[in-house]
């Protein structure tokens, strides 16, 4: 058989299929139809193969999470950013390596681990977040923006450290708006691919969870409060398109996370949620 490098250009299907060296996920280009004919004679010709590729269905979907916190720096040691912990990006990403797919994490500074199995983008600014989301989703199924990006970042970066002012006065910093990442991806979305937003609000949350929905012309939308952060368990409700009530779970972000699945592969769920 013709190994990846003898197919002429252009006709080699553009399908990447994961191998791993250690805990790191990394790629080599096999053509589908190569995969039930492979021997172990032939898989010596794909750099960084090995039998575990075997093992992926062809029918295996990478799913995007983006997870943790972002960091905006006003100087070189002081950042804005928030709680988020990373759980829930974790919880997801052991849902889908359960059902057999393949979780692409795109994550900011977190304490968590995540499972060896998925494949970790690690970012710091709610900018690295959105170009490596924007490199990555194109090969995606879905999106689940889990992450909680910094929404403002400080207009100027100072490139020392800034002292307390001499006469005990304070300082002012100005804030600019930082991209909106689901918002993007939807510029660039297609028909067979779907996107999950979370909202987390302290007041009016059904209210300012369908803004977001429609803001980011997202399939799903998942509204959780303040007390989600940095804990195992919490409050969530699930609002699908044309903002209807598709679940209220109380229990583990573990236990939310395949129910979240279940929701998006449900039977009746509208195509764009759906994979074709």
């Amino acid at each position: 058989m013709q190994s990846g490098t003898d197919v002429p250009a252009g006709s080699r299907p553009p399908l990447l299929h994961g191998v791993f060296k250690g805990n790191t996920r990394q790629f080599c280009e096999i053509p589908v139809e190569f995969l039930p004919s492979l021997t172990f004679y032939d898989t010596l010709s794909y750099p960084l193969f090995s039998w575990q590729t075997l093992l992926l269905s062809s029918t295996m979907h990478r799913i995007l999470i983006t997870s943790g916190p972002t960091r905006e720096y006003l100087d070189p040691v002081r950042y804005l950013t928030n709680g988020s912990s990373g759980r829930m990006g974790t919880a997801l990403a052991e849902a889908i390596l359960q059902q057999g797919d393949m979780p692409v994490i795109v994550s900011g500074p977190v304490a968590v681990s995540y499972p060896s199995e998925a494949e970790v983008h690690w970012v710091e600014t709610t900018e690295q977040m959105l170009q490596c989301c924007l490199e990555l989703f194109p090969h995606c199924a879905g999106v689940i923006g889990a992450a909680a990006p910094c929404d403002f970042r400080p207009v100027s970066f100072s490139e020392q450290k800034i002292s307390k002012p001499k006469a005990g006065g304070g300082i002012t910093v100005q804030f600019a708006e930082t991209p909106d990442i689901l918002a993007a991806l939807q510029r660039i979305k297609r028909l067979d691919q779907w996107s999950i937003a979370f909202a987390l609000e302290t007041t009016d949350g059904k209210h300012r969870a369908l803004e977001k929905l429609k803001q980011k012309c997202c399939d799903f939308v998942v509204l959780n409060e303040p007390g989600a952060i940095n804990r195992d368990e919490a409050s969530f409700h699930v609002f699908d398109a044309v903002g209807e009530l598709r679940s209220h779970f109380i229990g583990s972000k573990r236990v939310f996370a395949e129910e979240l699945l279940r929701l998006v592969f449900a039977p009746g769920t509208a195509n764009q949620c759906r994979y074709l």
